[in-house]
């Protein structure tokens, strides 16, 4: 027989993400499906650092940020910073993908918790998550690797709300 219970076994963390909140600065890294950030305390995330775990195939994971006054900026490579530090800046959306191999066996997930519409739902392989153009701060994220052409984790119909 088995140990424990065989319900939910082990799986090795594919990735592993660190939120730079207001106030808090950086907080304890999250492994895939985990809470980046803070849920309803009016904290806005003003940075991300996002990296591959246990990688059995050649490529990346690139993730660009649109921040408070300076729109998109420019993608960051594996657990590189995209967004601001130290200037008060919050994050509004990101974009997430991952390349070579790594792109033609999973897929990436990734879900944001936005001020007035708490959680959006999922966007993919480099899709908008998050708001444009209202002055909305993010505040929470989740990050899954799935393998290609599994089944969602959620919803995909409204990702991204743009003005």
């Amino acid at each position: 027989k088995a140990p424990g219970s065989v319900d939910k076994p082990y799986v090795q963390p594919l990735i592993q993400y660190q939120a730079h909140v207001q106030t808090y600065g950086w907080l304890d890294s999250m492994l895939g499906g985990g809470h980046g950030g803070t849920e309803g305390l009016a904290k806005q995330m003003e940075a991300i650092k996002i990296q591959l775990l246990n990688q059995k195939y050649i490529g990346e994971i690139q993730y660009r940020v649109h921040a408070q006054t300076y729109g998109w900026l420019d993608w960051v490579n594996g657990n590189g910073i995209a967004g601001t530090t130290g200037q008060a800046k919050r994050m509004e959306a990101i974009q997430i993908q991952l390349t070579g191999e790594m792109a033609q066996k999973y897929d990436v997930y990734y879900r944001v918790h936005v001020q007035s519409y708490g959680w959006l739902d999922w966007a993919r392989n480099g899709e908008k998550a998050g708001t444009t153009g209202l002055a909305k701060r993010m505040e929470c994220i989740q990050i899954v690797l799935m393998k290609k052409g599994a089944e969602a984790p959620g919803s995909m119909v409204r990702s991204y709300i743009s003005k």
